[in-house]
């Protein structure tokens, strides 16, 4: 049985077909997150501190770090930062240290600059996950000497020089490619986690279908475990987590191992709750005076004022359960415990490092 071991200092996950599914928060991802570029900028890690403890909170195995920065203020001081092959290499390990500071969850190191990847290898504590390569000749020769000198698992992309095909066997013969020029460098398929590439099913009313069939056949043939980027699947539509609540259980049905992927229900804004209160005003409703926010959105079913597991989280671990990952139920059965019940239970466990975390999200 194909697993893929990925280790922190201290703690271990295993990616593998008998194992509870894995999650890989997404979140610390400064591309097309403008405040935290700024605060990556001004050297402010304490966004990055605060999405670590909220997704491992919400049930993330591994976290992926990801550098890839655009520093606009210091490129008009300094050219230098308008090149990533710049930027990367510097933040990298900053990012990974501050996260290992504040959790030993095992990490995903991020990055198409090579030079980040190997600066975030020397500073990763145990055994981090590689994400990523492809199957593009250049990023073959660069990164799986990487990988064999560090002794780490590697997420493969199945692309190549030709580019992201939409035809499932062409992608499926890149992911076995790359597989097999791992081997010549002495690197073992259960260290390999292939990305198929999920397509946009808005945009391709078969790619769902698709993945579900190239997960089988990268199992069934290649026997590797397999990853993707979960939200992709639901891009440009309305009630985005439906379909992916939908799609990761199928998914995992259909033998993929993990996800990259926001575990995270973001809380609700004071904006909203201000918007709220006014409609319930208008419409003659009277609450107490000294209803807090935090009672005010649970009771008009709004969310959360605080982090807190998401949808597609309740669709994993149902997942996890129904497939026979969860001896027990015990997971399910605790996942599902009254919050204040749960938040006891992680204090006590969290010792020092839920202190911590509560002065991160404040």
């Amino acid at each position: 049985m194909t697993r893929t071991v990925v280790a922190s200092a201290t703690k271990e996950t295993i990616i593998g077909f008998d194992q509870p599914f894995c999650v890989i928060g997404e979140r610390i991802n400064p591309t097309g997150r403008k405040v935290l570029n700024e605060e990556l900028e001004r050297d402010d890690f304490s966004r990055v501190e605060a999405d670590a403890i909220a997704q491992v909170a919400a049930g993330a195995t591994v976290l992926d770090i990801n550098s890839g920065a655009v520093f606009s203020g210091k490129m008009a001081e300094d050219p230098r930062y308008a090149d990533n092959n710049f930027v990367e290499p510097m933040l990298m390990p900053k990012l990974i240290e501050v996260v290992q500071n504040v959790t030993d969850c095992p990490l995903c190191i991020d990055s198409s600059v090579p030079g980040a990847l190997e600066n975030g290898l020397k500073a990763a504590k145990g055994r981090p996950l590689l994400n990523s390569v492809t199957g593009e000749e250049e990023r073959l020769e660069l990164v799986l000497p990487l990988v064999k000198k560090y002794d780490v698992p590697v997420v493969a992309i199945s692309n190549d020089d030709t580019g992201i095909s939409e035809d499932p066997d062409v992608r499926f013969a890149v992911a076995k490619t790359i597989v097999e020029r791992a081997a010549d460098h002495g690197i073992p398929a259960h260290d390999i986690v292939v990305d198929p590439l999920v397509m946009p099913i808005g945009a391709m009313a078969t790619a769902g279908h698709q993945v579900f069939t190239l997960v089988r056949r990268l199992r069934e043939e290649l026997g590797v475990n397999t990853t993707c980027g979960a939200s992709n699947i639901s891009f440009g539509l309305p009630n985005r987590h439906g379909i992916n609540n939908a799609f990761l259980p199928m998914a995992f049905a259909a033998g993929m191992t993990s996800a990259i992927m926001n575990p995270v229900a973001l809380p609700v804004g004071p904006t909203k709750i201000a918007e709220k209160r006014a409609e319930v005003e208008a419409a003659g409703i009277v609450l107490p005076p000294d209803m807090d926010d935090e009672t005010f959105v649970r009771l008009f079913g709004m969310g959360s004022t605080k982090p807190r597991p998401g949808k597609e989280m309740e669709a994993i671990r149902a997942a996890n359960f129904l497939l026979n990952h969860d001896d027990g139920g015990g997971d399910w059965i605790n996942f599902n415990k009254p919050a204040s019940t749960s938040a006891a239970n992680t204090n006590a466990r969290g010792g020092r490092r839920g202190g911590r975390a509560a002065r991160a999200r404040g």
